[in-house]
């Protein structure tokens, strides 16, 4: 259902301006509160769901107000249990989230954009054009139907989220903030925010912003390689955002903030896997308190990158570790439908 002139999204609406109009129409005040509670606590998406308002005050609400939910449009599983969907927003567009089951954990990759403002060479997004941002709600919607997925098809709740999707979350920064909020608050989802991992391509000053808003949940760069004309070559990005000025905007967030910051690492042949590599990647580890995932390539088409050998990455391991680093391989999940990281592109 598409916006119509005139009607406001319920959920851009504060419970101030709705506890106005609730007033103009002779209904308690009281009932704001119940209605953010039906939109952000129980998940509404329609008004028609707010049972305890009289029929009279939700056929008035929906003359003036709509809530646009995002729906799941197309679901495909994994071999490994792994959920990719198409969740299919107001408008048409389409963004893709991830359900990535473990033992002991059901974490939720989320998107935060339409497409991508950056153009990372071996990511499939980064391939595409960013149509828009999201909104918060775009945003909480596909944490719920995650979740909701979770619950039918492996009996756990979710228990992690990665904003790790379609899109740079950093250059949609109101968005993601007021999604986190509504996803950690007591009147929300009431998630804690030491669950929720906002990953970036490193835009400084926006992580020195995070630092400044004293955020709660934890921060990911995506690194992949550790000297600026390495980095220049598959992360444009980095031209205007090098090394050392993402370094002194990371301490500047774990001086400001104490959170937990990962760098992400993939491991191309040929290109960022040698002994050198490894030696900067540490030197750069060095200076950030932070740990290290190194990540399996996922191959795309538009890209001709492959992943390095298990002997390469053995040696790349064993140099990190010998030096105290506390790196992982995280291998990849999904990759049968699209799904792994990197890979995220609306194919379907």
């Amino acid at each position: 259902m598409t916006k119509s002139a005139g009607i406001k999204d319920l959920r851009k609406v504060s419970q101030e301006e709705i506890g106005g109009f609730l007033k103009e129409i002779g209904e308690k005040p009281f009932r704001a509160k119940q209605i953010k509670e039906w939109i952000w606590k129980k998940s509404a998406k329609s008004i028609d769901e707010m049972t305890n308002l009289s029929l009279k005050t939700r056929e008035i609400l929906k003359e003036h107000f709509v809530i646009n939910p995002v729906t799941v449009d197309k679901e495909q599983k994994s071999s490994d249990g792994t959920i990719k969907s198409a969740m299919k927003l107001h408008d048409d567009h389409v963004v893709e989230s991830v359900l990535i089951p473990a033992d002991n954990r059901m974490t939720a990759c989320v998107s935060s954009q339409v497409g991508c403002s950056l153009s990372c060479k071996f990511c499939a997004t980064g391939y595409m054009d960013r149509a828009r941002n999201l909104d918060a709600s775009e945003i909480y919607d596909q944490v719920v139907a995650v979740h909701n997925q979770a619950k039918d098809n492996f009996d756990q709740p979710l228990s992690n989220i990665v904003y790790m999707g379609m899109g740079e979350p950093l250059l949609n920064y109101a968005n993601v903030l007021e999604s986190i909020k509504h996803i950690t608050s007591p009147e929300g989802l009431n998630m804690s925010p030491k669950r929720i991992t906002v990953s970036t391509a490193g835009i400084a000053k926006m992580i020195k912003k995070l630092a400044d808003d004293q955020v709660k949940f934890n921060l990911a760069l995506s690194l992949h390689a550790a000297n600026d004309e390495k980095r220049n070559q598959i992360m444009p990005i980095n031209e205007t955002n090098t090394l050392n000025v993402l370094r002194e905007a990371l301490q500047y967030f774990y001086q400001k903030t104490g959170n937990k910051i990962t760098f992400e690492y993939i491991l191309f042949y040929d290109f960022n896997d040698s002994e050198q590599d490894a030696q900067e990647l540490y030197e750069f580890w060095k200076r950030v308190p932070a740990r290290i995932n190194i990540i399996e390539y996922n191959p795309i088409s538009e890209a001709s990158y492959k992943n390095a050998d298990e002997n390469t990455l053995d040696n790349f391991m064993n140099y990190l570790t010998k030096r105290g680093v506390n790196v992982h391989v995280r291998r990849s999940r999904g990759k049968d439908i699209d799904a792994a990281c990197g890979q995220l592109a609306n194919k379907n």
